[in-house]
């Protein structure tokens, strides 16, 4: 094979994992590798759900970026401007070009606060917070520590957004909270969603809605978020149903990175990648790839998901540069954790045709799908260490594999009358 260069957009969990199982797969003298992302702090995404709770310390989830890169992978620290796609060139906002041969796009969603009317008004990180970064889930920590009594609100603008299940563990996590503060019975919380179900699968949304009931947080369906009024503490949807809160913990918009909308013919209107779903080759040019939050791939915007299109992209990565044809083998699967307090979880498991199932992952002896429990929620701990240690080195974890495994799983039985 002759010598190749590739660059790879984004080093978070997708470019970081992509890049270390190239590095492993070709030499220096076959494949060129360039990263480039904004900034060197690389954060354990999942960690930030428990940073408010004062269950995980910030610094304890924040990384160097360069530092998680293996040896002969440049690193490049700068905004993006532009791709030209014609030309194969990355132009980055520090005057850098850089050329290639083959580009991985992997620089994941972001936050569009600005795009719900008033939510960036006076009351935003003083009334109303997100956990979805850093800053605000460290401000909300704060602001949960001297929250005694009132209305708690727990609101998802509109999908897709980085790990669907996050809001609903809030929701479950602070109800665990303030139980153990002792000031539970002076606090309602209220989910709050623009689905028409706790979840977007049946079978999940069933069981979640259920803990939600137990747990006594109630649920509003199919609200659709146009503003946020900061001086009545009012969230109100585009129809007119109004929501009041003491708090709000709200999940902005997203979209794809800015550079996205600044180069021709790259992404859609919400600034995602177009690209097989199976294979992870972009449409837009032949030698243009597209890994995790970037891709407008129809599953959940997950680090699973990255996870396993990894293995997928990676080969086929391989076969586009030895001129063989790629293999269709990434068929959308997804796993989660789900917190639901009082060290508890459940885990779902699913892919593109396939919704989560009760039984068991990854076999017949595994962790129990879709029901509570202590080992769910260890698994989940556990998951910190094995990210740092073996999904972003590039490591394969034995057992468990790009397919949604079926064995261990039980068809859901139908129920009302026949």
């Amino acid at each position: 094979m002759k010598h190749q260069r590739m660059v790879i957009l984004g080093a978070g969990t997708g470019g970081t994992l992509a890049a270390n199982r190239l590095r492993k797969r070709f030499s220096t003298a076959e494949l060129e590798i360039d990263v480039v992302d904004q900034d060197n702090q690389h954060i354990y995404q999942p960690g930030l759900l428990f940073v408010p709770f004062g269950l995980a310390d910030p610094d304890d989830i924040v990384r160097k970026r360069d530092r998680q890169l293996h040896k002969g992978i440049n690193y490049h620290e700068s905004e993006i401007a532009s791709v030209d796609v014609e030309a194969d060139e990355v132009h980055l906002a520090n005057g850098t070009t850089l050329t290639y041969d083959l580009l991985l796009i992997a620089t994941g969603t972001k936050l569009l606060p600005a795009e719900t009317e008033g939510l960036e008004g006076p009351g935003w990180n003083k009334d109303a917070f997100t956990f979805y970064t850093l800053p605000g889930a460290t401000a909300l920590a704060e602001r949960l520590e001297h929250f005694d009594k009132g209305r708690l609100v727990i609101n998802f603008f509109d999908l897709p957004i980085k790990c669907p299940v996050a809001p609903l563990e809030f929701a479950f996590l602070a109800d665990w909270y303030f139980t153990e503060r002792g000031v539970r019975d002076d606090i309602t919380i209220t989910y709050v969603t623009p689905l028409d179900g706790a979840f977007t699968k049946p079978a999940a949304s069933a069981t979640l809605a259920h803990l939600l009931e137990e747990k006594h947080i109630d649920i509003v369906t199919e609200f659709n978020t146009g503003e946020v009024d900061y001086d009545a503490n009012k969230l109100i949807s585009y129809d007119g149903q109004e929501v009041e809160f003491d708090l709000a913990v709200v999940i902005p918009l997203h979209g794809g990175a800015d550079y996205v909308h600044n180069s021709a013919g790259l992404g859609d209107e919400l600034g995602y990648i177009p690209c097989d779903n199976k294979t992870l080759q972009s449409t837009v040019k032949p030698n243009i790839f597209v890994l995790g939050d970037a891709a407008d791939v129809p599953t959940s915007k997950a680090g699973s998901v990255t996870h396993f299109e990894g293995e997928v992209l990676v080969d086929n990565i391989d076969a586009f540069l030895h001129g063989h044809e790629m293999v269709e083998r990434f068929d959308g699967h997804a796993n989660c954790f789900i917190e639901t307090g009082y060290s508890k979880a459940l885990l779902i498991d699913f892919n593109y045709e396939t919704e989560p199932l009760p039984g068991h992952f990854p076999g017949p002896v595994g962790l129990p799908l879709l029901k509570e429990s202590r080992i769910n929620h260890l698994g989940k701990l556990m998951f910190q260490s094995f990210y740092w240690h073996a999904l972003l080195p590039g490591r394969d974890m034995p057992g468990i594999g790009t397919h949604m495994p079926t064995s261990g799983k039980h068809e859901l039985q139908p129920t009302g009358p026949t």
